[in-house]
Parts: C-alpha cells; sequence; structure tokens
C-alpha cells in the first residue's frame, strides 16, 4: 500500500476541488486566487458604465491572476494622473538654478553680493 500527500486549497472554509501534489504549487494557486478576488473587488466597486453579472467579472479576475506577468508587462509603463494624497500636502522644495550648482560656495555668496 503505498501513501500519498496531497495538497487542497480551502477557500471560506471550503476545500476546492483541484489538489496538489506539491505544497508549493498550492500556495502558488492560492495565492493566485487571492489575487483574483482583489481584482473582482477592485472591478466591483468601480465605477464601471457596463452591466456585467458577477461570474462575468470572476472569470476575468481569474484570467488577469493568471496572466499576471503579462497585465504587469502592459502597466508598467502607466502613470498616475493625478498626484497622490502624500505628495500635495508635501512643500515644493526650492531648487536653485543649475548654473548656481556649479559654482563653489563662496562663487555663490559673491554673486549674490553683487546682484545686491
Amino acid at each position: 500500500m503505498a501513501v500519498i500527500v496531497k495538497y487542497v486549497v480551502v477557500r471560506d472554509n471550503v476545500e476546492l476541488e483541484q489538489t496538489f501534489t506539491n505544497k508549493k504549487e498550492a500556495e502558488a494557486y492560492d495565492n493566485l486566487l487571492d489575487a483574483a478576488q482583489g481584482l473582482g473587488a477592485l472591478m466591483k466597486q468601480g465605477d464601471l458604465q457596463i452591466d456585467v453579472d458577477p461570474k462575468t467579472i470572476d472569470d476575468i479576475s481569474i484570467y488577469l491572476a493568471k496572466n499576471a506577468m503579462a497585465v504587469l508587462q502592459i502597466l508598467k509603463s502607466v502613470k498616475p494622473i493625478n498626484p497622490a494624497p502624500s505628495d500635495v500636502n508635501k512643500p515644493k522644495s526650492q531648487t536653485k538654478p543649475a548654473e548656481d550648482k556649479d559654482k563653489a560656495p563662496d562663487a555663490r555668496a559673491k554673486a549674490k553680493i553683487k546682484a545686491a
């Protein structure tokens, strides 16, 4: 008689049908489902101007999670349109003209005296 170890992913106290013979694969699948759940929640709370049933959102979420590396590559160049709230409250730093940066501190002081 052989003993076989099987790993089962449990979500919401329900064992999923898919089993794994390797703990690493089971954890990767669980992480994939976590990512899909997060994506689904984002889409459901978002302001989509289309009527999509929850099953379709779940299917899209799983597809995006399975293809995470391609999605990350596509989104890599996206920059936020609005500044982050923490950036808005920061005072803007005073930058000196480039010509002053190249001068030695004594030369900058002399230039300020001449300008006055």
